[in-house]
């Protein structure tokens, strides 16, 4: 997969990468250093959209374990993920890179709601477009958010920035053994509970044909080294793409 043969991508970050090698909240310097890849990503002549979690200010599973009501956490969880946005919008226009927030949630006095024809529009224009408060209902993670706007944006691929460079058949922080798999089937991750995304958004890119690029995006340049297809990364589509390739 090389960025030539693709025209439009959905970027999904973990709350926990704006981190940086902080405990909790946000660091300034990993949201200006990601900006800086995601401006390279775009100066190549991507369109590019985003959606980050809020695992670093607050997670909805992890408050219904406290003893929050569940739908109360998650709408919390959403209201984290708008604030994550506003960071990456400011680091981005910081660079001189156009951007939009579009939040499921309406508040229309810290940024636009989520309309879909906005959306694409803004892209088209060469902005960065960051969809926050997931899907705007409880139960359901950003990875399937994700999944539901790269389809609703028709993108070319999903690129998940994580903590490790790919999908393994083990924990490789915990069994220095563990293999990295160069590419998987969706129906593989499936089957075997591989934890890439969760189940829902998985068998949505599955649906929609589109691919999840799973690579290490706290690695300095990554984005754009996967992008030309010179980074290492494990690359989930359907077997019949598999196949062909």
């Amino acid at each position: 997969m090389t960025l030539s043969r693709m025209k439009r991508i959905l970027l999904k970050l973990s709350g926990e990468v704006l981190m940086g090698p902080g405990q909790y909240g946000i660091d300034p310097e990993t949201c200006d250093r990601v900006a800086q890849e995601v401006k390279q990503a775009k100066d190549s002549g991507l369109e590019i959209c985003m959606v980050v979690g809020g695992g670093n200010i607050f997670r909805g599973l992890a408050g219904a374990a406290q003893g929050f009501d569940r739908a109360s956490a998650d709408y919390m969880g959403m209201l984290a993920t708008v604030m994550n946005a506003l960071a990456m919008q400011n680091a981005l226009e910081k660079i001189g890179v156009q951007t939009r927030v579009q939040s499921a949630i309406p508040m229309a006095s810290v940024c636009e709601p989520y309309i879909r024809r906005r959306a694409e529009r803004h892209m088209e224009k060469g902005r960065v477009v960051l969809f926050a408060a997931g899907t705007g209902l409880p139960f359901f993670t950003t990875d399937t958010t994700a999944a539901l706007r790269a389809a609703e944006m028709n993108c070319d691929a999903l690129f998940k920035g994580t903590s490790v460079d790919g999908v393994y058949d083990a924990d490789p922080k915990k069994v220095p053994t563990a293999e990295r798999y160069e590419t998987l089937s969706f129906d593989r991750v499936l089957a075997d509970n591989l934890r890439v995304m969760d189940a829902s958004a998985v068998a949505l890119c599955r649906d929609n044909n589109i691919p999840i690029v799973v690579f290490n995006i706290r690695e300095v340049g990554n984005l754009v080294a996967v992008l030309n297809g010179e980074g290492v990364s494990t690359i989930v589509q359907n077997q019949a793409e598999l196949t062909n390739a």
